[in-house]
């Protein structure tokens, strides 16, 4: 019977009260086993990063490398029992930081007894049939690395195996039994019976997620004493034990936090990603349904702006006159637009002496040179036309006109102040203003050659027309 089945036995009792209360933890909240979100890349705030435990479970001389030769044939009841419990503290997600303390006994056994020598080199008489170890205490920090905090199958990691790793101090008391049932304990080189030495463990274990924040931890740790007599005997080469547990790990803080060490880091991003995508299309649901409702409200306004309740091309938001009367012609307000009022225009005759006044106007009409100054012997004819526009009610169109010598724009300027001239004169002696109408021409429009004198001479001249 090897080890390994020998550890198994003896782990029969703890590994079953540990089964059914996981199992029963398991079946209450398997169906809380949900990853919590927690938002990525905050640090370790949002989790539950230390946790406790306590173990129970078997030893032997052997490690899975063999051991001494001397004791190498076990049956069950040379299996030691050992126990003890932890705190520990989660760095990352695969890597936390273990504070041991552990306490047993380590036993074995030789089916002949055999001549081994004490710590000094003295050789036991009859020879040495057993050993039996008591650990009073020992203490260890170990580095705890996770293999499987990923899980790309599932969100929650329910299986997390790892590795340990780490260095403490041992206290424990050796005795070895003679072939003929004596007992001698192992003194140390002071001649104290408890020796104190450091040692090493390493481990591989897996630990089992049974509900949140609890997990049954299951490890073989194989440690490395810094002592050549832990088993009672100087074989010349430093001892090692090994240890098999089972036990319960609880995480401390606030139940509303996942535990870090068993959170998939991988399912943790996804699930921050989800919600994120899941708000946002709610966020746009909700904007949709707010345009929907603003377009609804839109076309309603829109069609109570196009409602014309009395049909006459007005909507009613802008009708001023409702209820106007079918086929009646209305204003932009919507009110009825005035009957249109006849006018009857009165004709104007202009006789033979009319037209003769205003050309003896005319060939009368004189201006200092250059200017727009209307000399006195031109009053008297200019009179007479004042007179015939203030009886007749009479119009009279003034156009001014220059020869071409000088500039345009001299000349355009002129002939406009002269016809103006000769219009303040008349509205100076009672002809309605409105009914005078005063333009230049300059020399754009000649009646005569402007290469002559007597041609330059008809052109500067202002025309008068009654209407």
């Amino acid at each position: 019977m090897n080890m390994f089945t020998k550890l198994g036995k003896s782990l029969m009792v703890t590994s079953s009260v540990l089964a059914l209360t996981g199992t029963a933890a398991f079946a209450q909240n398997q169906d809380t086993l949900k990853t919590n979100r927690v938002v990525p890349f905050t640090g370790v705030k949002d989790y539950r990063t230390w946790s406790i435990g306590a173990w129970g479970g078997g030893s032997a001389a052997l490690g899975p490398f063999g051991g001494p030769y001397y004791f190498n044939n076990f049956d069950f009841k040379n299996v030691g029992v050992v126990y003890g419990a932890y705190v520990k503290k989660q760095i990352f997600h695969n890597f936390g930081l273990q504070a041991d303390f552990m306490r047993g006994q380590v036993k074995g056994a030789t089916k002949a007894a055999q001549t081994l020598t004490d710590i000094n080199g003295v050789a036991t008489p009859g020879g040495i049939k057993s050993f039996k170890t008591d650990i009073e205490w020992s203490t260890s920090l170990s580095g705890v690395l996770s293999l499987g905090s990923i899980n790309w199958i599932n969100k929650q990691s329910y299986v997390i195996p790892y590795v340990s790793a780490g260095a403490g101090a041992i206290a424990f008391k050796p005795t070895v039994t003679a072939a003929d049932g004596t007992e001698t304990a192992v003194m140390n080189k002071s001649g104290k019976a408890t020796h104190h030495e450091l040692y090493i463990p390493v481990g591989v274990g897996a630990k089992f997620v049974v509900a949140p924040g609890v997990n049954i931890d299951l490890a073989y740790n194989v440690n490395f004493v810094d002592s050549k007599v832990f088993d009672g005997v100087n074989s010349g080469n430093k001892d090692k034990f090994s240890t098999a547990k089972l036990g319960l790990e609880f995480a401390l803080g606030k139940k509303r936090k996942p535990q870090l060490a068993v959170v998939n880091p991988a399912a943790v991003l996804a699930e921050d990603l989800w919600s994120k995508n899941a708000a946002l299309k709610n966020s746009l649901a909700e904007s949709d349904a707010r345009n929907q409702s603003a377009i609804s409200e839109l076309k309603g306004e829109i069609a109570d702006m196009k409602k014309d309740s009395d049909g006459d091309g007005v909507p009613d938001y802008l009708d001023k006159c409702p209820n106007t009367p079918a086929n009646t012609p209305v204003d932009g307000a919507g009110c009825p637009l005035p009957k249109p009022v006849q006018v009857v225009k009165e004709k104007v005759i202009v006789t033979e002496a009319d037209r003769k006044v205003v050309k003896d106007a005319i060939d009368n009409l004189e201006f200092d040179l250059g200017k727009s100054t209307i000399r006195p012997t031109s009053f008297s004819s200019l009179d007479k036309v004042a007179n015939l526009l203030v009886e007749k009610n009479f119009s009279l169109k003034l156009a001014g006109h220059t020869d071409n010598t000088g500039s345009a724009a001299t000349n355009m300027r002129l002939s406009k102040a002269r016809a103006e001239a000769i219009r303040s004169y008349l509205v100076s002696k009672g002809a309605n203003a409105s009914r005078i109408e005063a333009t230049g021409y300059g020399s754009t429009q000649p009646i005569a050659d402007n290469k002559t004198a007597e041609g330059r001479q008809q052109n500067r001249r202002v025309e008068f027309t009654l209407y």
